[in-house]
C-alpha cells in the first residue's frame, strides 16, 4: 500500500506551482515574472512573461528540434496550432526579428516601445528619411510615418546627449552581416564595415563598446534584436599565444568566403556571433589544428577571443548552434559553387589540368549505412563519398558528396557540368584512375569540350621492350626522366581513336596511360597523369591535419527507399557459381594434364585413356552440371533491387549539410596555407619539403599586438631557426604590400617579426 501511495508524498514537488508539462521531455515553468523551457532538465530559454518575440521563437525550437509536437507545444503555451505554425514560417522567412511581428495591435497597448520610439526621434534628428528609419529598426515605413505624426516630432536643433546608435544596431534583418567586395574599378575596399554615411561616427572598430574584455554593450544590443555581428574589438597585448594566425587574415580575405558567405547566406539574424565572425572562427579553429568544436574546450576562452576582436571566444553549444542554423539554409552547394568561381578567377592558370578522385570517409555509428569498399584499409565498410576536384597544384576545387555507392563514371557527367559552369567554353584537361575508366563515357567527355588523362584499364596487348625510349620533361625547374611507348589506340570496336603512352618502371611494371592530348610530349604525359599523387597527398593531409574524416553531425536523414542496391541473393548465387566453375578449370586441367603425359604404350587407344580415367571424367561431368545449374538459377535472379525491400528500418543517410559546411571551410584554409607557401617560396630554400610546417608553425606562434585609430600592428615572436625567422620576414614584406583590412572593421593589418639578432 505504501507503494501505491508514493506519489502522493510530495505532490508540490511532482508538479510545483507555475509548472506546466510540455511532455516527458520538456517542462514549461512561470515564476517571478519570468519563464523557462526546460528540455531533459537543461534550460533551451529564459525570459520575461509577455516577451512574445522570445516565447515564439521558444516554440518554434521546441518544434524544429524535434522536442515536442506542435499540438503539446500549443496546449502548453495557451495557444493555437495555426500560430505555432505561423510562428515556424516567419521564423524561417525572416529569422528572429521576424517573429517580433503580430497581426495587429490590441486597444490600449502601444504602437511602439519606448526605447524604439527614443531610437525612431533620434534618427530623424539626425537627418535620415522615413525609409532609413524604417531599414534600420526593421519596421514598416508606416509604422514610422504614424509614429512621428503622433509623437508631434518637430526638427530641433539641439539633442540631449543619450548613447549614439552604432550603424550594426540599426540593422534591420535585411541587412548583411559585412558589405561584399565592390566590382573591380569601384574604388571600394572589400574589407570595410558597412558604414552609412550619415551614420553616426562610431569608434575605429565599430564596436560601442570601449573595453576589449568586456563586450557588455555590443551583447545587449545583440539581445534586443539590434546588432547582427559583433564588430572587432582588438586590444594591445604582449606575447598572445596563437595570435600569429593573423598572417592568414589577408589569404582568407582574398578568396572571397567573407563575400560569399554575405551574398548566400545574407544574416543569422540578430546575434553577437554573426555570420562574418562565425566564419572567421570556423576559419582560424582550423588553421589552429582545433579539428572540432568540442576541442575548443581545452582552450582558453578569453585568450581566443583577442584574436578574433571578441572577448571570448563562442562555446561548444554556441557554435555548434550556429553551424546547425547555417545548415537550415541548405544552402552548402550554392557556397561551395561561389568559392568555387572565386578560385578559378583568381587563379585560373592552375585549372588547365583538374584532378576528379573521390574520398572515401568510414562511418562507425549506429545507424544502418551502406557500405563501399575503402581502399587504404582493403575492406567494405559503412562510409560516405566525396569527390574532390583539385587543381593542378593539388588545391582544392570544390567537392560534391556522392549518391550512396556511387561511382566515379557515374558521378564524372555531374562534375563536368559543373565545371562547365566554372570555366565557361574554355577546353580543360580532366585527369582521373582507374574507377572512371569507361570508353562510353570517354566519347560523352571529348564531346562537352574535354580532354581526359586516365589510366587504362584491362588486359593490354604486350609491347616490345625495344619500343621503349627514355623522355625526359622539365617542370618548375626540376627534370623528370621516364622510360616510355608512345602509340595511337582504337576502342569500341574502332569508333574511338586514342593515345596510349606506356611507361615502363625500373620493377618492370607496365603502367598503360591513355589521353585525348596529342599535342603533349610523352614525358609531359606521364607526369601530368603521376601528378595526381598531389592529390593523394591533399587527402592525406587533410585527414591528418584537419581531421577530414570527423563525423560533422549524427544526425540521418531518409534516402530513397526506391534507391536500387546490389541484390545479395544474387551475390550469393553468384559466389557459388565462381567456386564451381574454379573446381570445374581445376579437373578439366588435371584431366588435360592427364592426356598429355599419356605414354602410348602404356594405353594405346583413346578408348583405354578413358576407361584408365574415368573417376576423373565423372567428376568433370559433374562439375559442369553443377555450374551449369547454378547459371541458370542465377539468370532468374535479379542483381539489383530496391534498398527498402532488404530492410525491415527505414532506409537512412547521413545528414550532409552541416560537413559539406566544415568541408568547405577546411578547403578555404588548406588554400590559404598554399598562398602563404606560395608567397614566401621565394625566401626559403627547402619551401617544397618545409613549405607547410614552417606556414603552420608561424600560424601558431605567439605574436604582440598593437592597435591604434587605424592599424592592427602584429608582431610574431622569433622563430626557431635564423633562417626560418627571415623567412617570415619577407612573408610580413609580401603581406604589408597588400594592404588588407580585418574583416569588418577599419584597421589596416601591419605585420613585422622580432629580430632574432
Amino acid at each position: 500500500m505504501a507503494s501505491d501511495k508514493s506519489d502522493d508524498l510530495f505532490p508540490h514537488l511532482l508538479n510545483p506551482a507555475g509548472t506546466q508539462i510540455i511532455n516527458e521531455r520538456c517542462v514549461l515553468r512561470t515564476q517571478d515574472g519570468y519563464r523557462v523551457v526546460l528540455v531533459s532538465g537543461m534550460p533551451l530559454a529564459h525570459y520575461a512573461v509577455g516577451d512574445d518575440m522570445s516565447e515564439a521563437h521558444a516554440m518554434v525550437n521546441l518544434v524544429d528540434q524535434n522536442w515536442a509536437d506542435q499540438n503539446d507545444v500549443a496546449k502548453a503555451f495557451g495557444c493555437s496550432v495555426r500560430t505555432v505554425r505561423r510562428h515556424q514560417r516567419r521564423f524561417e522567412e525572416g529569422g528572429l526579428p521576424a517573429l517580433g511581428r503580430s497581426s495587429g495591435y490590441p486597444r490600449g497597448r502601444a504602437r511602439l516601445a519606448t526605447k524604439r520610439q527614443r531610437s525612431m526621434e533620434h534618427l530623424k534628428t539626425q537627418g535620415h528619411s522615413q525609409y532609413e528609419i524604417a531599414r534600420r529598426l526593421g519596421i514598416s515605413v508606416r509604422a514610422v510615418r504614424k509614429t512621428l505624426r503622433r509623437l508631434g516630432w518637430q526638427p530641433t536643433t539641439a539633442v540631449q546627449p543619450e548613447l549614439p546608435l552604432n550603424a550594426s544596431e540599426a540593422k534591420s534583418n535585411a541587412a548583411p552581416a559585412f558589405t561584399p567586395p565592390q566590382a573591380a574599378g569601384s574604388g571600394g575596399d572589400p574589407n570595410l564595415s558597412a558604414f552609412s554615411p550619415s551614420s553616426p561616427r562610431p569608434s575605429p572598430s565599430g564596436s560601442l563598446d570601449t573595453d576589449p574584455t568586456d563586450r557588455q554593450v555590443d551583447r545587449l544590443m545583440a539581445r534586443l534584436g539590434l546588432l547582427d555581428d559583433a564588430p572587432p574589438l582588438f586590444g594591445s597585448a604582449v606575447a598572445l599565444p596563437r595570435a600569429g594566425v593573423l598572417l592568414a587574415i589577408p589569404a582568407l580575405v582574398h578568396s572571397g568566403i567573407f563575400d560569399c558567405a554575405q551574398k548566400i547566406y545574407g544574416t543569422l539574424g540578430p546575434a553577437f556571433f554573426g555570420l562574418r565572425t562565425t566564419i572567421l572562427i570556423l576559419l582560424l579553429m582550423a588553421l589552429w589544428r582545433i579539428k572540432l568544436p568540442e576541442a575548443l574546450k581545452e582552450h582558453s576562452p578569453a585568450a581566443l577571443g583577442r584574436v578574433l576582436g571578441v572577448d571570448r571566444a563562442p562555446e561548444v553549444k554556441t557554435l555548434r548552434r550556429k553551424l546547425t542554423r547555417l545548415a537550415a539554409f541548405q544552402r552548402a552547394a550554392q557556397f561551395g559553387q561561389a568559392l568555387a568561381q572565386q578560385r578559378v578567377d583568381q587563379r585560373g592558370e592552375a585549372v588547365g589540368f583538374l584532378y576528379i578522385d573521390g574520398h572515401v570517409r568510414v562511418y562507425h555509428g549506429k545507424h544502418q549505412l551502406p557500405k563501399a569498399h575503402v581502399a587504404r584499409m582493403r575492406l567494405s565498410m559503412p562510409a560516405t563519398t566525396d569527390y574532390w576536384v583539385n587543381d593542378a597544384t593539388g588545391d582544392p576545387l570544390f567537392v560534391i558528396t556522392a549518391e550512396v555507392n556511387a561511382g566515379l563514371v557515374k558521378m564524372l557527367p555531374g562534375i563536368l557540368a559543373e565545371l562547365r559552369r566554372l570555366v565557361g567554353s574554355r577546353r580543360l584537361t580532366i585527369v582521373f584512375d582507374r574507377g572512371g575508366f569507361s570508353p562510353k563515357l570517354f566519347v560523352q567527355i571529348l564531346a562537352a569540350n574535354f580532354d581526359i588523362l586516365t589510366y587504362r584499364k584491362g588486359r593490354v596487348r604486350r609491347i616490345p621492350t625495344r619500343c621503349f625510349h627514355t623522355r625526359r620533361t622539365r617542370v618548375d625547374g626540376r627534370t623528370f626522366t621516364y622510360l616510355l611507348a608512345d602509340q595511337e589506340v582504337r576502342l569500341l570496336k574502332g569508333r574511338l581513336r586514342l593515345r596510349q603512352v606506356t611507361r615502363l618502371s625500373d620493377d618492370g611494371h607496365r603502367t598503360p596511360i591513355l589521353t585525348s592530348r596529342r599535342d603533349l610530349a610523352s614525358a609531359q604525359v606521364a607526369y601530368w597523369m603521376f601528378n595526381r599523387w598531389r592529390q593523394e597527398n591533399f587527402f592525406k593531409y587533410l585527414r591528418e591535419e584537419f581531421l577530414l574524416d570527423a563525423l560533422a553531425e549524427y544526425a540521418v536523414v531518409p534516402d530513397d527507399p526506391k534507391r536500387e542496391v546490389p541484390n545479395p541473393a544474387w551475390a550469393r548465387v553468384d559466389a557459388q557459381w565462381r567456386q564451381a566453375h574454379a573446381h570445374f578449370d581445376r579437373l578439366q586441367s588435371e584431366y588435360g594434364l592427364e592426356a598429355w603425359t599419356n605414354l602410348e604404350q602404356q594405353r594405346r587407344t583413346m578408348r583405354g585413356f578413358k576407361i584408365a580415367q574415368s573417376k576423373l571424367a565423372q567428376q568433370l561431368c559433374e562439375a559442369c552440371e553443377r555450374m551449369t545449374r547454378l547459371e541458370a538459377r542465377r539468370a532468374k535472379i535479379p542483381r539489383r533491387v530496391p534498398v527498402q525491400s532488404l530492410n525491415a528500418e527505414p532506409v537512412v543517410k547521413l545528414a550532409p549539410e552541416i560537413k559539406h559546411l566544415t568541408n568547405l571551410v577546411k578547403m578555404v584554409a588548406y588554400q590559404a596555407e598554399s598562398d602563404l607557401v606560395r608567397t614566401v617560396a621565394p625566401y626559403y630554400r627547402r619551401v617544397e619539403d618545409e613549405g607547410r610546417t614552417l606556414i603552420q608553425a608561424a600560424l601558431l606562434s605567439a605574436a604582440d599586438l598593437v592597435v591604434t585609430e587605424k592599424e592592427l600592428r602584429v608582431t610574431l615572436v622569433p622563430q626557431s631557426s635564423p633562417h626560418r625567422t627571415r623567412a617570415i620576414a619577407a612573408l610580413c614584406q609580401e603581406l604589408n604590400s597588400l594592404d588588407s583590412f580585418f574583416p569588418g572593421s577599419r584597421l589596416r593589418l601591419r605585420y613585422a617579426i622580432h629580430s632574432t639578432a
